[in-house]
């Protein structure tokens, strides 16, 4: 973990989160959906997640960087407004999987495919909520250090090291109080 670099923002109720809200290992990701390092990570977290079981909390929230990215934007809003129907993790799933088609018809298809209230759906889309969700996910991962995608915390630092699965294993293991 780096010296000095924690996060800003503490885990709330606001994010998305996979695993015990008491596990002993938070993982708390700023990502961006059109990021190729981001779909790299995507299947390396997933396998952590497998492999930590309940030692592990994981956290997304939203880094989209525009300037590099344009369609991240628009895929962090579909995220969010598939996370108002329960549907976060499917449409993350979706967005990473299908890094390369996220322009707006993709976006809609995908939310069709998980068979959202569409009408509800697009008035998410636009809502200023969910422009002010993934906004304030970005600030703070301004305020906490994140430069660019993916920046991981580990139990609120910064993990500079390798996120390649055996070294970030290895890494984040570390934190498990032994028994």
């Amino acid at each position: 973990m780096t010296a000095g670099a924690r996060l800003r923002l503490p885990v709330n109720e606001k994010d998305h989160m996979r695993g015990p809200k008491n596990a002993p290992i938070v993982i708390v990701e700023y990502g961006d959906y059109q990021c190729p390092h981001c779909a790299r990570a995507f299947p390396i977290v997933e396998q952590l997640q497998k492999s930590l079981g309940d030692n592990l909390l994981f956290v997304y929230r939203h880094f989209p960087i525009a300037e590099s990215h344009p369609d991240a934007p628009n895929a962090a809003r579909a995220a969010e407004a598939s996370g108002r129907q329960g549907r976060f993790w499917e449409m993350h799933s979706l967005l990473f999987e299908n890094q390369s088609s996220l322009d707006s018809d993709s976006l809609v298809g995908y939310a069709e495919s998980l068979d959202l209230d569409m009408k509800r759906w697009l008035l998410d889309m636009d809502s200023d909520a969910i422009e002010d969700k993934v906004e304030e996910d970005f600030k703070s991962g301004v305020r906490s250090g994140a430069n660019g995608t993916p920046t991981f915390f580990v139990n609120g630092s910064r993990y500079d090291g390798d996120w390649s699965f055996e070294p970030f294993l290895e890494a984040v293991s570390s934190e498990i109080p032994s028994r």
